[in-house]
């Protein structure tokens, strides 16, 4: 199988919207609202403990079903140390987030991509930079934040994992809150209890978690939950 369809094929809710796993990023979307009573959660940043437990996956499907909702969705791959975003929806990555962090003459529509689900934009990593935690944590990406939260309905940040890099704690100010993605088959009790403490250290709402890659004996993809 190609990367290209290896990678679309990692995006269910779009490929298979009537599919169990569909339906769960439905049933996690709804979660979000109904837990969004007292604040608005419409900027929402997404982490793991580690690496390849899927949150870029999970981050990818939730900003999809938000978008078949009829919310003009903005998906950022703020992950400038692994970027996938570009893989997954089969876009250029050259120039992105980070451009718009350097360049003050970059825009929003000179970089951010409409994919082929209506609603949904793609803000990909951009050029490699060798300081994204600094990037991600100045003032100039809390502007952005602010421009996009006018532009758009909801915000989806693709962000590293919090045990490898800092980088998601430095645009926890800047977001209403997190979801941890964590690896039924990889992560274990004590990285993830590592994980939220560290996030809760920044006093940012925590949504909630993503049980990901459990095996469900009726299908043969992974099961969220």
């Amino acid at each position: 199988m190609s990367k290209q369809k290896t990678a679309k094929r990692k995006l269910i809710t779009a490929v298979n919207p009537s599919s169990p796993i569909s339906e769960q990023f439905k049933t996690l979307r709804a979660g979000i609202h109904f837990s969004s009573v007292d604040k608005e959660y419409k900027s929402i940043l997404v982490t793991s403990p580690e690496p390849e437990s899927g949150k870029s996956t999970v981050s990818a499907n939730l900003a999809i079903c938000y978008a078949k909702q009829g919310n003009k969705t903005l998906l950022i791959d703020a992950d400038m140390r692994k970027p996938t975003s570009h893989r997954t929806f089969g876009i250029p990555y050259n120039v992105g987030l980070s451009d718009m962090l350097t360049d003050s003459k970059t825009e929003l529509k000179d970089v951010c991509h409409q994919t082929e689900i209506e609603n949904l934009m793609v803000l990909t990593s951009g050029t490699m930079v060798p300081n994204p935690n600094e990037l991600l944590g100045s003032k100039k990406m809390e502007q952005l934040l602010k421009q996009f939260a006018e532009q758009f309905d909801q915000i989806i940040i693709d962000t590293p994992p919090i045990l490898a890099s800092s980088d998601a704690l430095v645009l926890t100010p800047y977001v209403e809150g997190a979801i941890v993605v964590l690896c039924s088959d990889k992560t274990l009790k004590e990285r993830a209890k590592t994980a939220v403490q560290q996030l809760q250290k920044t006093h940012i709402p925590i949504i909630g978690t993503v049980l990901n890659r459990v095996k469900n004996n009726s299908s043969n993809y992974y099961y969220y939950q």
